[in-house]
Formats: C-alpha cells, sequence, structure tokens
C-alpha cells in the first residue's frame, strides 16, 4: 500500500505547489521523512530489528512537514544531460528525453551521485569523494540552515561538509554546498555504513532537513 499513499501526497503535493517540479516534490518527501515509528522507536524490519537505510529509505513519510519542507533539492530534464552522455546514450536518444537537441561531444560528464538527488550513495575506496548539492529555499525568506552529520569516523568515513552554514535572503533563492567522503584511520568490520546529512533551521531547530547515506567500502 505504500505506492497509493506515497502518489496520492505526490498529488496533494501538487496541488499545494503547482511550481514543484516532480523532483522537487519527492525532495520534499524524502527529507521530511523520519526514522522512528509512532512511538520513538526504532523502526523494525521483516527480523524484528532496527531497520537498515536498505529497508527503510528516507524514513517514515510525513506529509504535513513535506508540505513546508523548507528547503528543496530540484532536478530538470537538462541536469540529466551530463550523466546520460556519460552512460553513453547518443545525441538523439537523449534529445527525445530532454525535448532539444543535445551534442554530448560539447558536454562534461558526470557520476550519478553528482545529480542532485536529496540522498547519496557512495563507493569509497582509498580516494577521497567530493560531490555538490544545490538547495532552494522554499520556506522563509531571511532563514539560516545549520549542518548536522549523523556519521562519525568510528563509523569507518569521514564527513565534511562545506560551507557548514546556509544563509538565505530571500524565497526560492538557491545555495550549494560541497560534501566529502573519505576513509577514516578507525578500522571497521562492515561493508555498509549509514548516516545522514541535515540542515536544521536556526535557532531553535524548528526544521530539519535531512539526507540519508549510504557508503560501501571497498
Amino acid at each position: 500500500m505504500s505506492c497509493p499513499h506515497l502518489s496520492g501526497i505526490a498529488a496533494l503535493l501538487k496541488s499545494a505547489h503547482p511550481d514543484w517540479s516532480p523532483a522537487a516534490i519527492k525532495s520534499a518527501i524524502m527529507t521530511t521523512a523520519t526514522q522512528w515509528n509512532l512511538h520513538g522507536g526504532a523502526i523494525i524490519d521483516e527480523r524484528y530489528l532496527p531497520a537498515d537505510i536498505f529497508a527503510l529509505g528516507a524514513g517514515h513519510v510525513n506529509p504535513p512537514s513535506a508540505n513546508n519542507p523548507g528547503l528543496i533539492y530540484d532536478l530538470q530534464p537538462e541536469d540529466y544531460i551530463p550523466y546520460l552522455c556519460g552512460l553513453g546514450y547518443n545525441d538523439n536518444e537523449i534529445a527525445i528525453i530532454v525535448q532539444h537537441p543535445v551534442t554530448c561531444a560539447n558536454v562534461t560528464s558526470i557520476p550519478e551521485a553528482q545529480l542532485n538527488y536529496p540522498s547519496f550513495s557512495v563507493e569509497l575506496g582509498a580516494d577521497k569523494k567530493t560531490y555538490t548539492r544545490t538547495v532552494t529555499n522554499v520556506g522563509e525568506a531571511n532563514s539560516t540552515y545549520t549542518v548536522a552529520i549523523e556519521l562519525d569516523s568510528a563509523q569507518g568515513v569521514d564527513v565534511a561538509v562545506t560551507p557548514t552554514t546556509l544563509s538565505f535572503s530571500e524565497v526560492n533563492q538557491k545555495l550549494t554546498y560541497e560534501i566529502s567522503f573519505s576513509k577514516s584511520a578507525t578500522p571497521v568490520n562492515a561493508t555498509f555504513v549509514e548516516g545522514g546529512v541535515v540542515w536544521r533551521l536556526a535557532p531553535r531547530w524548528l526544521r530539519a532537513v535531512r539526507s540519508p547515506i549510504s557508503v560501501k567500502l571497498v
């Protein structure tokens, strides 16, 4: 039943925000989801164990919060062009998707992790991985968000975000941040580690915009 419920929520969000793209609606649903059940405890999987990111995803949907997410990660069809070119699609195939001519020879391809998704899935070896994200302010005009990282070196991964504060002066303003992943000096016996990056609305953390993180250690 999750699909019809989420479809209905997406339709309600589109009705409330007709200018939002499908990516913006997806972002609002994902970044406002909760990781706890209605009693404040861990969400469990079919084994009655705390659900990991592959079972939980972004979390339990929260429609009222999704209607007022504060920040969104938006994507337009043109943003997929560098990714599609990198996958090997030809100019004609991509032109059908984006509805205008494309010349991949003039485009610098990007990996999927560089797409402006409201989540991070990283395969991490010895080399540091760095990506950027752009968020759009759909909340209050004058608002400041401070980052919190829900993943530390004890889990085998160091995560750094620059800048650590995003200050907006108007609605629909866009700001970009950089996030980097590197292996920590702490050895861990794990293939996957998980966490999140959260942008909290100052000064009283009235709103939290959370992006889940999954890291595969190789």
